[in-house]
């Protein structure tokens, strides 16, 4: 047991003392449990001098049965005889006020003291019936209970409460396994290209090999965070490999604030440390420029490797085309057999339902695959084929090569023709499209546009081929439309003839199996259709997703591995905050008409520096927090209430990832009927950041900030789309109600104005977003390098604000408060003083006597000159 003496007051001849009592986790109370009060008159604090008053004893069972939860004990001298006061305990939970004398209780302002009423680190101070969050991925809470005066003489209750996220572990590891999956998949569809000429099976061969490697490597990893007992990443361990698809520091933070005659205000944020690949370093910089380069240079590489050049936008287009394919082919698979069964049971309405629904789908998928890549595509998978460069030295009588180096490879590329060029001139090579351009464009001829360019079309294959077996698919379906529509309409013809007849004596005149019958096998064609159509697009992307994986040895691949691990990170944070949320305003109507009409947006606040290894952490967080926009949230029904099936499910691939998020079933059933039915819920993150320590300053003056501009800007501009969506389809009640009556759109433009105001270390930048944050109903997030030093200063500093602006505490009261919930360490472990972090920390620890005075001295350049000189001779002199 833990006693500390946290405030005393003198103003009357009665002094009352405040003491608040820690149960430590390593001693489990029960209600037999005795506590042993032992108090003593501290003479003289700076000597620590003290005198035995008395000692009394009650058992946790006694507190617990008593009235009010409250015991008054006499307090006993040693001897058992003389009574010297008495101690009054009480349970404390969240949400009593007690009406107190103002001046009964007051608090030394000349001291700059606040009372801090309770500290736990166990679960003795929280109130767990009233508090669902600390349910299924919360753990080992911290919690602080403060008194803060209002202006008008009131008393406010303030409990902080902070915990771990066992979800640091159970996401990256759910990752890491569908990385793998994927991955396999990749490997198998590979295989299944079918036979393929010697250069082109040498390439295949090396990609297996390279993704092989990938998958061994995310095996071994996985069986070491198997190991792992715990779910708690500390900062210290931000550069170990097995570590590296655990955020760092992960903590959620909660500040709730008790009013008398008001309602309880709850006011969270998550802390983590920068998702960022620590382990793989910054040396060459972060995701976005790494990124940026391998681009610049993939087109000489798929030059070197006689592969076809595809942008970005190709190959996204193929990985969207390859996961549009997986989730509409099983629905156009089952609604055709729901449309036989609705046939089958002859029922009208269900029929008409299901060929709603399937005629939908369909068209969907043949949208999908309406697109010139995939054509394109097959007729460069018919070029890579085994003898098609003999068949073409056959026909043509010779082979156009585009350069020396391509004259040596077993087998060139198709010959190509822009769609825009004349039949006429020199072909080229399309593994020079892109790169360097040689032919050249007839004068009745228009430039061609990138995607064209990037894209072989042999002469010799027939374009219309593609074309035919998709539309095949349209064909069917408008066959099984056709069918059903005159099924029903000779039902109806029936009827309309038989007026005599009971309704009943209609439908048993029929034989329940005709529709079935008649339907059969148009519905057999249409999915026969659908099966040829995904196997040939399926092999199209395959190929395509083969020549950029071809392009990209070895840099695209080590890419795409940082790449999984910021995600990993990242998106750990966001369903930590999704979670985090939905438990808090699970009960409320307003946001869950905004969940299922909206979405919601995802603030992340960064404290990152735009100088040394800091501006690579911020390329990474900038690509990672991008990437959260492939999640979805959907939120089911838990099989039942026990912890592992409240655990969220992650599914999906690298392009899209679904969150499954249980629920108890008593707070599922209070949800919209649309998120019952399994509606996804978007995210929208948004990335803010603004450096604050001397690192930045140096940046500011003798650096460069253009990164921070820019991600201020273009996150700004998400946001400002985000708000105007919300703005159309959700009410404004909807949306909480704040003291500060500045509204969403004035916020906005402040905030706008900001983005683009050059002015150092502008952190308003900040405020803004995270006030547009909470009228949003959004998740906070904060990050700095490791989530201790400066995200405790940010966090600490915004909870007083907030108090300050929305529960009118006492002007007199901000900085006392600020320094009270900096009075110890909140975020992080303990050796955090130890970590080489440079933020407002650095304070705690030793600092070169000379080296110091640097961000003082920045400020002229002459002074900068002298401070270096003369901190030359100084060494120099110390090394004679």
């Amino acid at each position: 047991m833990d006693c500390f003496p946290l405030h005393k007051t003198r103003a009357n001849k009665d002094p009352l003392f405040l003491t608040g009592v820690t149960f430590p986790s390593e001693y489990p109370t029960n209600p037999e449990t005795l506590v042993k009060l032992t108090v003593y008159d501290a003479k003289d604090k700076s000597q620590e001098s003290s005198s035995f008053l008395g000692t009394a004893t009650f058992s946790i069972g006694d507190l617990l049965r008593a009235k009010d939860e409250r015991l008054t004990l006499s307090l006993r001298s040693s001897d058992g005889e003389c009574a010297a006061g008495t101690v009054v305990v009480s349970r404390l939970k969240m949400g009593e006020m007690e009406e107190v004398d103002v001046d009964h209780i007051t608090t030394d302002i000349s001291t700059q003291k606040c009372p801090l009423v309770c500290e736990s680190a166990s679960h003795v101070c929280l109130d767990r019936e009233t508090n669902p969050l600390s349910g299924p991925v919360f753990k080992n809470p911290v919690c602080k209970v403060y008194r803060f005066q209002t202006t008008d003489s009131k008393w406010m209750l303030v409990r902080e409460q902070m915990e771990e996220c066992t979800l640091s572990l159970s996401i990256p590891k759910q990752l890491i396994s569908l990385y793998i999956q994927e991955d396999m998949a990749r490997v198998q569809d590979l295989k299944e290209l079918g036979e393929l000429s010697p250069h082109w099976d040498n390439l295949r061969k090396e990609v297996m090999n390279r993704y092989g490697g990938i998958i061994s490597s995310y095996q071994e990893t996985l069986t070491e965070m198997d190991k792992i007992t715990g779910s708690f990443k500390p900062s210290c361990c931000k550069a170990q490999k097995s570590l590296e698809f655990i955020p760092i520091n992960l903590h959620t933070q909660r500040m709730r604030v008790t009013c008398p005659r008001k309602t309880d205000a709850i006011y969270d944020v998550i802390t983590v440390g920068a998702p960022a690949a620590h382990f793989q370093g910054f040396k060459c910089g972060g995701l976005q420029r790494l990124q940026s380069r391998y681009e610049a240079e993939k087109k000489s590489f798929s030059t070197a490797y006689q592969c076809i050049y595809y942008s970005p936008e190709h190959t996204a287009k193929a990985q969207e085309v390859l996961s549009s394919m997986s989730l509409l082919q099983p629905l156009i698979t089952g609604l055709s057999d729901e449309l036989l069964q609705a046939a089958h049971q002859h029922s009208s309405p269900a029929l008409r339902d299901a060929l709603k629904n399937l005629s939908d789908k369909t068209e969907q998928f043949v949208h999908t695959l309406k697109d010139e890549l995939v054509k394109s595509a097959l007729l460069a998978l018919h070029a890579a084929r085994p003898g098609f460069s003999s068949k073409n030295q056959r026909q043509s009588g010779q082979v156009h090569h585009g350069s020396d180096h391509n004259q040596s490879s077993p087998q060139t590329l198709p010959t190509v023709h822009s769609p825009a060029t004349p039949a006429t001139e020199s072909p080229k090579e399309c593994n020079n499209v892109e790169g360097s351009q040689t032919n050249t464009i007839g004068e009745a001829g228009t430039l061609p546009s990138k995607q064209q360019d990037s894209i072989p079309h042999h002469k010799e294959y027939d374009d219309e081929e593609w074309d035919r077996v998709w539309a095949s698919v349209a064909k069917c379906l408008n066959c099984v439309i056709a069918m059903v529509d005159k099924l029903q309409e000779e039902e109806k013809s029936k009827q309309d003839s038989a007026p005599e007849k009971q309704l009943a004596d209609v439908i048993t005149s029929h034989n329940p199996g005709d529709w079935k019958e008649q339907l059969s096998p148009l519905v057999s064609s249409l999915q026969e259709c659908v099966k040829e159509v995904v196997d040939q697009a399926k092999t199209a992307m395959t190929f395509v997703l083969l020549q950029e994986a071809a392009c990209s040895v070895p840099q695209g691949f080590l890419l795409q591995t940082r790449r999984d691990v910021v995600f990993s990170q990242a998106m750990a944070a966001l369903v930590c905050g999704f979670i985090m949320k939905l438990y808090a305003a699970v009960q409320d109507k307003g946001f869950l008409q905004q969940l299922q009409l909206a979405g919601l947006v995802a603030q992340f606040e960064s404290l990152l520096s735009t100088y040394s290894e800091e501006i690579g952490m911020l390329e990474d967080m900038e690509v990672g927090i991008s990437d959260l926009r492939k999640v979805v949230f959907k939120i089911t029904e838990a099989k039942s209430e026990e912890l592992r099936d409240l655990q969220p499910l992650v599914c999906g691939r690298r392009d899209h990832f679904t969150v499954e998020v249980p629920l108890p079933c008593q707070l599922f059933q209070t949800l919209p009927e649309e998120i019952r039915e399994g509606r996804p819920v978007q995210v929208y993150p948004v990335l803010f950041n603004v450096g604050i320590n001397e690192q930045q300053t140096i940046a500011e003056r003798f650096g460069d900030i253009s990164l921070q501009e820019r991600i201020n800007q273009k996150n700004f501009e998400t946001l400002e789309a985000y708000c105007k969506l919300l703005s159309d389809k959700v009410p404004l009640e909807c949306l909480p109600c704040f003291q500060t009556h500045s509204d969403i759109k004035e916020l906005l433009e402040t905030l706008g104005q900001n983005v683009v105001t050059k002015k150092r270390k502008n952190v308003e930048i900040l405020w803004l977003a995270g006030a547009i944050c909470r009228r949003l109903n959004g998740i906070r997030f904060t990050s700095c390098k490791s989530a201790k030093d400066r995200t405790s200063m940010s966090v600490t500093l915004e909870q007083c604000a907030i108090l300050r602006d929305e529960h009118q505490l006492s002007k007199d009261f901000f900085t006392p408060a600020l320094n009270c919930m900096r009075s110890r360490p909140t975020l992080g472990d303990i050796g955090q003083w130890q970590d080489p972090e440079a933020g407002s920390g650095t304070g705690h620890k030793p600092a070169s006597r000379h080296f110091y005075p640097i961000a003082l001295l920045l400020v002229s350049s002459h002074l900068l000159v002298v401070w270096l000189i003369l901190s030359l001779v100084f060494l120099l002199a110390k090394y004679q």
